[in-house]
């Protein structure tokens, strides 16, 4: 299907367009279109331009693809906040809770800037959603990955404080993980995982991604702590396989949320990194250090997301197992 956008071989259902073009002026609208009972995927266009809008895809729209003319031209933005008065869920710019949901060449951001504080870009709550070449621009809690399995591939996400955060089963491959410049009283961590039981399946893995320092971070970069994860809950999980780690983050690693609390639980671990900040020397002693080969590869795309079961049919390009 999506070599077929690509080439310009499907055409899709509906056509979203500011100027008029295209059905709808709103993503929403192209949304809500969704026939009831609908069979097979339905595919909505975005054309380039800015959607200042909330957009919530409700669990009865399966099998949706949505897809823009690329990041940098197809955004999709908003800037709800937990200042603004939002609790976290609702201050997400777009949601999606129906399964087998795929976008591709969007971006989704949240604009309300490291003051405001908790500011949701792209909520996912579907099982079997795939994004690929998108962009989740934000600051704090970015990226809500909810719950059940996700898989982002070429995408570019950033933020500063619990920017990737969840508990569901995520994947981040091939991907930009770029680190924003906080305010002056905070601390930047990547992932912030909500696994809250011992035999839940979740987690959050990024393989063969790049973590980066923003421009405007770059020449505080070594200043301003960053790290890889703090465990939001009792079994959090965070796995880094295969990543180029920037000299940003901490020789630490990690952080802990209050104190000791869920530092006997969480599972925070690292294999085949690279990059000024991936020497695990000096990680805390509470994460679990280098796992082997055998170890990391339960947190690769077959066996962590049962890949070869749902992602050939969405047509987003995957490394089953370790890359080169």
């Amino acid at each position: 299907m999506l070599a077929a956008v690509n080439n310009g071989g499907v055409k899709p259902n509906v056509v979203v367009a500011k100027d008029g073009s295209g059905q709808f002026k709103t993503v929403q609208e192209a949304v809500d279109s969704y026939p009831k009972k609908h069979q097979g995927r339905y595919v909505i266009y975005v054309k380039a331009g800015v959607y200042d809008e909330i957009v919530k895809v409700n669990n009865k729209k399966t099998n949706l693809l949505i897809y823009g003319d690329g990041p940098t031209k197809t955004i999709i933005t908003g800037k709800r906040s937990y200042k603004s008065g939002w609790k976290t869920i609702n201050t997400a710019t777009f949601t999606t809770t129906a399964d087998d949901f795929v976008a591709k060449s969007i971006a989704f951001e949240n604009t309300a800037g490291p003051s405001g504080h908790q500011a949701v870009a792209l909520r996912v709550m579907g099982d079997r959603s795939a994004f690929f070449d998108c962009a989740m621009h934000g600051y704090q809690d970015t990226l809500y990955a909810h719950a059940k399995r996700q898989f982002y591939r070429n995408c570019e996400i950033s933020g500063t404080v619990d920017f990737i955060f969840g508990y569901s089963s995520t994947l981040i491959q091939n991907s930009r993980i770029i680190v924003r410049k906080p305010n002056a009283n905070q601390q930047n961590i990547v992932v912030a995982d909500g696994t809250a039981q011992k035999n839940m399946p979740s987690g959050i893995v990024l393989q063969n991604c790049q973590i980066m320092p923003s421009p405007d971070l770059h020449p505080d970069r070594l200043t301003v702590r960053s790290y890889l994860a703090r465990p939001w809950k009792a079994y959090s999980k965070a796995i880094f396989i295969q990543n180029s780690i920037g000299d940003l983050i901490q020789p630490e690693g990690f952080l802990p949320w209050m104190g000791t609390m869920y530092l006997d639980t969480c599972y925070f671990a690292e294999f085949g990194n690279t990059g000024a900040g991936s020497g695990v020397d000096k990680r805390v002693k509470w994460s679990r250090g280098l796992l082997t080969k055998a170890d990391a590869a339960h947190y690769t795309a077959e066996e962590w997301l049962k890949a070869s079961t749902w992602l050939p049919a969405t047509g987003v390009p995957f490394t089953a197992g370790f890359t080169a």
